[in-house]
């Protein structure tokens, strides 16, 4: 079985969280919610979600780390060492890094996690990626191990890519034809 950590902080935007960690646990995935700084957490729009931990004390190295953006919930991830530390081991260890919305722009490309590569963001956020990133329009880019999407309008598509990635396309048109995504082929 697939381990995930999905990183929540004050701020997260709702829909890009609970979209992902449904949708991957529905595919058979162990989705690990990780508070930032505490357990229970509020949204950007006031959904609170109780975390199943926090990252301080997680001590997994996960198949994946998954940023929702939000602000500040993107930004309260980036100041976050603990969560720093976790989304850099991720990546060192060859795992997929996902980010939606501002997160990519705000917590993956400070680290240096998009430097030469294709990548997505909220529109405007763009402009914080470096000058090595290829910002695209696309609703959600795969470059390599790292998945960045667009908004709450793109979580479904990013969870189907994320799904796909870490259970095959197989899995992915499954979970995707049961919630009776647009474009599934049956």
């Amino acid at each position: 079985m697939k381990q995930v950590a999905v990183l929540l902080a004050e701020g997260f935007e709702e829909v890009e969280a609970l979209t992902v960690v449904d949708f991957l646990r529905r595919a058979g995935v162990a989705a690990d919610v990780l508070g930032v700084g505490a357990r229970q957490i509020t949204g950007g729009h006031g959904v609170r979600v109780v975390a199943d931990g926090v990252v301080a004390e997680y001590r997994t190295v996960p198949d994946a780390v998954i940023v929702p953006g939000g602000m500040p919930g993107a930004q309260n991830i980036a100041d976050s060492a603990e969560a720093v530390s976790l989304i850099r081991v991720v990546a060192n260890s060859g795992g997929l890094v996902a980010a939606i919305c501002a997160a990519p722009a705000v917590v993956l490309a400070p680290l240096g996690l998009l430097d030469g590569r294709r990548a997505t963001c909220y529109p405007g956020y763009e402009a914080q990626f470096g000058s090595s990133t290829e910002f695209s329009t696309d609703r959600v880019v795969v470059d390599g191990e790292v998945v960045t999407s667009r908004a709450p309008g793109t979580a479904a598509e990013f969870a189907m890519t994320l799904i796909e990635r870490l259970c095959g396309a197989e899995r992915a048109v499954e979970i995707a034809a049961a919630t009776l995504q647009a474009n599934v082929e049956h």
